[in-house]
């Protein structure tokens, strides 16, 4: 085995392992907000390694690389920012904690 497949083999592994941590993220957690950034941060890196290391293979797969690279976080984002603005609450008790000890109106 040469080295790039070597290379090739431990980001195709890796990125399969992100691609699971992402499914168990995305049935564990509790909100929607959580199971999203379970969903794009891990699927997407598991996406990008996973086709790192098919990128031997076709030039095809380094345009679906950088797409997957650029939509996949894009979509999150705006799926978040619809839920923020229907008012989907995160679940859990009282509240955030950026946000104690403030009152209304204070930065």
């Amino acid at each position: 085995m040469t080295p790039l497949e070597l290379v090739a083999t431990v980001f195709v592994f890796v990125g399969t392992f992100f691609g699971l941590v992402a499914t168990v993220g995305i049935i564990r957690l509790p909100d929607l907000y959580s199971r999203l950034h379970a969903a794009s941060k891990s699927d997407t890196l598991g996406s990008v390694l996973s086709l790192a290391g098919l990128t031997t293979e076709s030039m095809k797969l380094v345009f679906l690389l950088v797409f997957l690279f650029v939509t996949s976080p894009t979509a999150a984002h705006a799926i978040a920012r619809a839920a923020k603005e229907e008012e989907v609450e995160p679940v859990g008790e009282g509240e955030a904690p950026w946000t104690a000890g403030t009152e209304e109106g204070e930065p």
